[in-house]
């Protein structure tokens, strides 16, 4: 199968109207948010990130970042710094942690997702495969970086580049991500296991 099953959400990036910053260092493209964009438990887009300067502050908000392409950044927290290239593993922090973002050479292009009172995950795959695995009521999805090969149970489908799919699991059930890069992500109102 090449076409992703009904059941399925699919947003391309192209398809995502970008959103300028009020401080105009970048702009946003929302791709999904759940329950709905205005009052959303959980959100996920890409940015461009076209020069330094502070993160807006989402208190109560749980984030994940990662570097989608460019040379990278710095985030300087109040007791850390880390450097996070498009190599690296999401970095997950507070979205009330005050956070300074400096670019290292140039424009990046950057994965955001943020959510509220959920239990989230998020992970990198360069080359391979990654497994997700979900309760009925969680959501999970990917994000295709290069064109990407989603394998269930019973059937398999593609998805091109700079492509959003994601799922709210009806029943337990374990699905494979398999392309050259991608990020596999899941969120579950059920505790931590």
């Amino acid at each position: 199968m090449t076409v992703a099953p009904l059941s399925w959400h699919i947003r391309s990036l192209a398809d995502a109207e970008p959103v300028p910053w009020r401080n105009g260092g970048g702009i946003t493209r929302e791709l999904a948010a759940g329950p709905d964009a205005a009052a959303w438990r959980w959100r996920i887009s890409v940015a461009e990130v076209a020069q330094d300067g502070p993160f807006s502050h989402f208190p109560g908000v749980d984030r994940f970042f990662a570097v989608l392409s460019g040379a990278g950044v710095r985030l300087t927290f109040p007791d850390q710094s880390v450097v996070l290239t498009a190599q690296d593993e999401p970095l997950a922090f507070s979205g009330a942690s005050a956070c300074d973002c400096r670019l290292l050479s140039g424009p990046t292009v950057d994965f955001n997702l943020m959510s509220q009172g959920l239990h989230a995950k998020l992970v990198r795959c360069l080359d391979g495969k990654q497994d997700v695995e979900a309760q009925a009521s969680d959501i999970l999805g990917f994000y295709a970086i290069e064109p990407l090969q989603i394998i269930s149970q019973d059937a398999s489908w593609e998805i091109p580049a700079h492509t959003l799919c994601w799922h709210v699991a009806t029943h337990a059930l374990a699905l494979q991500g398999k392309g050259a890069s991608f990020m596999a992500w899941s969120l579950s109102s059920h505790p931590a296991s």
